[in-house]
């Protein structure tokens, strides 16, 4: 089944405008996420999906040089914007990855997609129940599935915030999660859900630049490994104050 990896972005965040292209040791933050997303054994090819506004542009520019596919289409409409995408990738499964989290595991990806096709379920996440740090965050469902939730809602609530409508209406789908200790063996990775790995306010930068400037990696940085970095440098309280914007408000 051909699985597409699709990250949301944009340059107009209300909190942190612009965070896709701030640099993370080098590299621009969308970079980063292409390359984690692409690196998941599980995904096929990897598509960022923009709008058509003229700041998304640069957006577009980078995530062709760092080797995914862009579509474009409306700024408040993302549902229909990742449907569009994934339906002209022929898409069986699709992953929804936030292109503000810089972070996000292939390990995570790789389990959630795979919950999804050994259970043969329409949606699968590690948001449920959770039990990891916010910015690992992972969706994976099918297209059949989403074909459906795409003609039943037009509320922007659920437009513009792509999933809820598979959480709100259980009994209409099959769902499943997956629990970190799914994922990895640490035990510093357990229940972790004090740690912020997502980037939504200039707190949550500096603890993301002062990880990636002061640790060594390869390809990618590990999230083990950042965790770690946090864990023994006691980074954990250096974006505590953000609070955590969720679809409701």
């Amino acid at each position: 089944m051909h699985t597409t990896g699709i990250i949301q972005a944009r340059m107009s965040s209300t909190r942190l405008p612009g965070k896709m292209m701030l640099p993370l040791d080098g590299r621009h933050v969308i970079e980063h996420v292409i390359a984690r997303v692409a690196a998941a054994e599980t995904v096929d090819d990897v598509v960022v999906a923009t709008s058509t506004r003229k700041p998304d542009d640069i957006i577009a520019t980078y995530a062709e040089r760092s080797g995914a596919t862009v579509f474009r289409g409306e700024e408040a409409d993302v549902l229909g914007r990742i449907h569009a995408a994934a339906a002209r990738e022929a898409s069986d499964i699709i992953v929804r990855i936030t292109g503000d989290c810089p972070l996000v595991s292939p390990a995570c990806i790789d389990a959630v997609v795979d919950r999804l096709r050994a259970d043969e379920l329409d949606y699968a996440t590690n948001i449920i129940e959770r039990t990891f740090p916010r910015g690992l965050d992972v969706e994976a469902f099918t297209f059949d599935s989403f074909d459906v939730v795409e003609t039943k809602t037009a509320d922007s609530h659920h437009r513009e915030h792509v999933t809820p409508y598979y959480r709100e209406n259980p009994d209409q789908f099959s769902i499943g999660n997956v629990t970190a200790d799914d994922v990895f063996q640490e035990q510093r990775l357990q229940n972790r859900t004090d740690l912020r790995l997502t980037l939504d306010e200039a707190p949550d930068y500096e603890l993301l630049r002062t990880i990636y400037e002061n640790s060594s990696y390869e390809s990618f940085l590990s999230v083990v490994d950042a965790v770690e970095y946090i864990d023994e440098h006691g980074l954990s309280s250096m974006n505590r104050s953000v609070s955590q914007k969720t679809p409701s408000s």
